[in-house]
């Protein structure tokens, strides 16, 4: 018990305890599962007793899991308190908030962000970063992002999370004309990715598993949404959208609909409830998520 506990560990037992899942705290991580489980495994190593039991009906703390958990939580969260204290001290005249944006994020959100953030009671400057998921969830950990808006595939334990968008999700590709497609008929047709990073494949591939319909996929990955289109258009496959990400209102595209009801994927705004500027960036989020 000499050795020093690991951060990372620590983290990972906590996200679990609250998810009640291991995949689902290696998602919220980005991390792959085996890598999660393996840094739960050392930390039961160093504490000498097993902290989860899994069975079929889920993850449970262990007896004395639920003795040593809520020291856990504790200690993560003075972790993430000392680091927002010192940036709070460190920056005590910074006038920006950094936020980092999925690129399935419209330009008009931002628009509205650059809006909100002068008009909050200090106003303050925006910094934009656009980058893919994990680094957008690991730069709001580490603290160099404010507040990320991203969709919502992936849970962000003891994070605050407030939806602000939703969107019509639409399939891409000319087979069916201008017809609706039924989400249990789409698994007939092969469908082209992107890589996961944004969001979208993530989105994609849980919406089927969730309803139980085979996803069959291209065998390559298309690097953008412009080529997504384009190669729907060439009769690769088929390809899932944000109705508001069309290049163009005429590309050939038709709703996604379960079971009479349409697809839509919801965005979100994530910020860290121990962050020195968590007052504006509620009022931030809450103006995001205010209709236009």
């Amino acid at each position: 018990m000499a050795e020093r506990l690991n951060v990372e560990g620590l983290r990972y037992a906590q996200a679990v305890a609250e998810t009640r899942s291991f995949s689902a705290a290696a998602r919220a991580y980005g991390v792959t599962q085996p890598a999660l489980s393996n840094g739960i495994a050392k930390l039961e190593q160093r504490l000498g007793e097993k902290l989860f039991d899994r069975s079929p009906r889920g993850v449970t703390p262990t007896l004395f899991g639920t003795r040593v958990l809520p020291f856990i939580e504790r200690a993560v969260a003075a972790l993430d308190a000392v680091a927002a204290e010192a940036r709070r001290l460190t920056e005590p005249g910074d006038q920006k908030i950094r936020m980092g944006v999925s690129p399935l994020i419209g330009p008009q959100w931002v628009a509205r962000a650059f809006t909100a953030v002068r008009e909050l009671p200090t106003p303050r400057d925006l910094v934009l970063r656009e980058a893919n998921m994990r680094d957008l969830r690991d730069g709001l950990r580490s603290g160099q992002l404010d507040i990320i808006l991203i969709p919502a595939v992936t849970t962000m334990p003891r994070f605050e999370h407030r939806v602000i968008d939703v969107d019509p999700v639409v399939v891409v590709g000319s087979a069916g004309g201008d017809a609706s497609l039924e989400l249990a008929d789409a698994g007939e047709q092969q469908f082209i990715l992107v890589p996961d990073a944004c969001g979208l494949t993530t989105f994609t591939t849980q919406l089927f598993h969730a309803n139980e319909v085979p996803l069959r996929t291209y065998p390559g990955e298309a690097a953008s949404y412009r080529v997504l289109e384009e190669w729907a258009g060439l009769g690769l496959g088929s390809a899932m959208l944000p109705q508001s990400r069309l290049t163009s209102p005429t590309v050939p595209h038709r709703p996604l609909l379960n079971e009479g009801r349409e697809v839509q994927i919801s965005f979100e705004a994530v910020w860290n409830p121990e962050s020195a500027l968590r007052t504006d960036l509620t009022l931030l989020a809450q103006a995001l998520g205010r209709p236009s």
